[in-house]
């Protein structure tokens, strides 16, 4: 299997470290295409792969492309590569940009997947919300679902949530980043050293949510913690003064609805 890969930041190389790792083809076999990218034959900084800068080499005659790049610059991007795509399977981890946006700037003979994966894919610990096109194959859905198990979980939606599973899924570890640093900050007022507030701080977030994912409801597992008159119902009183829940939530909101714009800044 030959893949072209147009875009190779951070999630760009991490698709490929996974690919490679779990064996689902040769180094050899991948091309990836980006404006800082030297022309290079098995570049020994990309794990052996190809690099370059000409988009087109680096989709022509591929099997799978995967589409890496920015929202923002995706319809310059394909101007220079579209005329190779065929009826290659298609990946866009780019968010924004519909299935029809794609077939609108790719042609009608691709098989689209639309995927949100969030950062700690990074570390293989991430979590990508996954949309099929139309033409899939079943062959299709075993090969997308393991390239992005290989660096998290995998979960299926509809396209019309994916601006959703963007807000939540894509951009929910940054807020989960800014309570820890807020939570460490607290505990350095309350006196711990800095290093010691940023683990305790992690690792609290870190149970909490293996929690939550074995089946806790967060209401229930809340209460358990806040005992009448308490240090904990007290914190959470501070919270609810402050609108902690609401402020998440328009966070949410506020982040779907940047992601519902980007298609059209796109083509603006």
């Amino acid at each position: 299997m030959r893949i072209g890969i147009i875009g190779l930041g951070k999630m760009g190389s991490a698709l490929v470290r996974g690919i490679i790792a779990g064996g689902l083809c040769r180094p050899e076999d991948i091309t990836a295409s980006d404006p800082l990218l030297p022309e290079m034959t098995g570049n020994p900084e990309y794990w052996g792969i190809n690099t370059g800068t000409d988009n087109a080499a680096a989709v022509k005659g591929a099997d799978l492309v995967i589409l890496a790049v920015k929202p923002q610059v995706f319809s310059k991007a394909a101007a220079s590569f579209a005329h190779e795509i065929n009826d290659q399977l298609v990946i866009s981890v780019m968010a924004g940009i519909s299935i029809a946006g794609l077939r609108q700037a790719l042609g009608n003979g691709a098989r689209i997947v639309r995927v949100m994966p969030n950062t700690p894919v990074l570390i293989q610990q991430g979590v990508s919300a996954v949309a099929w096109g139309s033409g899939v194959t079943q062959a299709d859905i075993q090969l997308v679902t393991d390239i992005f198990q290989r660096i998290g979980a995998v979960v299926e939606i509809e396209e019309r949530l994916m601006d959703a599973a963007t807000a939540l899924g894509g951009s929910g570890p940054a807020y989960v980043f800014v309570l820890i640093e807020a939570l460490a900050d607290g505990g350095v007022l309350a006196g711990l050293p800095r290093d010691l507030a940023l683990k305790l701080a992690a690792l609290t977030v870190k149970g909490a949510a293996a929690m939550v994912e074995q089946g806790g409801h967060p209401a229930e597992l809340k209460d358990m913690v806040a005992s009448p008159a308490g240090t904990t119902i007290a914190g959470l009183a501070a919270l609810e003064a402050r609108g902690f829940r609401s402020a998440l939530i328009d966070a949410v909101r506020a982040a779907a609805e940047r992601a519902a714009q980007l298609e059209q800044a796109d083509k603006s």
